[in-house]
């Protein structure tokens, strides 16, 4: 299965495709080619007259299928994007008629299927049909480690330069929305000069990321168990709720004790299996390593019951007069006590 930039290569070499099928859960990799296909693939002059746009739940594809049989207006080839395709097929009749379609597509006519959130059985004739006339992908959702890598791959391909902590920093702060981390990285190759080694400062100055109080840097304290680290960043979050939720805090040290508590389990602790078990680069297993000292089985069980408290809390469920402060300067001390 071909990768996103292959996909868009092609294309530029003129390597173009009777039908794009792109699926999965990852809907910005599925946005990114369906926006490359559809601001590229046809001339400016074309695209109002060779060009539509539909939407599953508005479409009936058997006669959209007769459109695509059709000659374009005044190009060489006629583009037809459906959009929310993940309504289709619901019907037997839409996979037969995109199965006939298929034993002889129209060379002049591009069918981009954008079925996000799912993705086709690949047991059955549709899914083998698309593959031999055209292009499947399927979009995975990424995880953090993954997200990781792709923003430090992004960047570079944009020929800047981030380390592991400062990508991690930006994956803590963004969250795992990948078309939100991407305009932000936008707005550093709006701001920044080729070549610039983007670190903590920076991410601070630009993205507003302050670089020693943050999530990142609260669940690195925890780790050590240095407390009047914690009790620091937790007074910063106090002074900025904006920009820190409690609930977004309790969130990420939930999945951070989650984990912890995997790694006790693991037979196998060495850097790249523990890894591979968490989901994680492995650059930052040496964290788990340092709490897993400081945090056995049995304090981290009670821990996630706190987490869990305190999540309630956060949502106003048995929290009485307490604040967002009040609910993180608690947690903390039983966290760490």
């Amino acid at each position: 299965m071909k990768d996103v930039q292959n996909i868009i290569n092609d294309i530029k070499k003129g390597n173009i495709k009777p039908i794009y099928f792109l699926a999965g859960e990852e809907t910005f990799f599925i946005d990114q080619i369906n926006d490359y296909i559809e601001k590229n693939l046809l001339p400016e002059e074309a695209k109002g007259f060779d060009q539509t746009v539909h939407y599953g739940l508005e479409v009936n594809l058997p006669d959209l299928l007769v459109q695509a049989r059709q000659f374009p207006m005044i190009g060489e080839r006629q583009l037809i994007i459906i959009k929310e395709a993940q309504h289709l097929f619901k019907k037997k009749a839409d996979a037969e008629a995109l199965e006939n379609y298929l034993q002889q597509p129209s060379n002049s006519t591009v069918l981009v299927f954008n079925y996000k959130y799912k993705k086709l059985d690949k047991r059955k004739k549709i899914y083998k049909q698309i593959v031999k006339q055209g292009v499947y992908f399927e979009s995975k959702k990424l995880y953090e480690n993954a997200i990781i890598n792709w923003i430090i791959d992004v960047l570079k391909s944009k020929q800047y330069n981030i380390d592991k902590k400062s990508a991690q920093m930006l994956y803590e702060f963004l969250g795992n929305d990948l078309s939100k981390i991407y305009n932000e990285l936008q707005k550093l190759e709006i701001i920044l000069e080729k070549g610039t080694a983007i670190t903590p400062e920076i991410i601070e100055k630009h993205i507003g990321i302050s670089k020693d109080y943050n999530n990142f840097e609260l669940k690195s304290a925890i780790a050590r168990g240095d407390y009047l680290k914690a009790q620091k960043i937790a007074r910063y979050f106090a002074a900025n709720p904006k920009e820190h939720s409690v609930n977004a805090s309790v969130g990420l040290l939930y999945i951070f004790f989650r984990d912890l508590y995997i790694y006790h389990t693991l037979n196998d602790k060495s850097k790249q299996a523990v890894a591979n078990a968490l989901k994680i680069n492995p650059f930052f297993v040496g964290e788990y390593q340092l709490a897993a000292q400081r945090y056995p089985m049995k304090k981290i069980t009670r821990n996630i019951g706190y987490l869990k408290d305190a999540e309630l809390k956060s949502k106003g469920i048995s929290s009485g007069s307490m604040t967002e402060k009040d609910i993180l300067n608690e947690l903390l001390f039983k966290l760490m006590h």
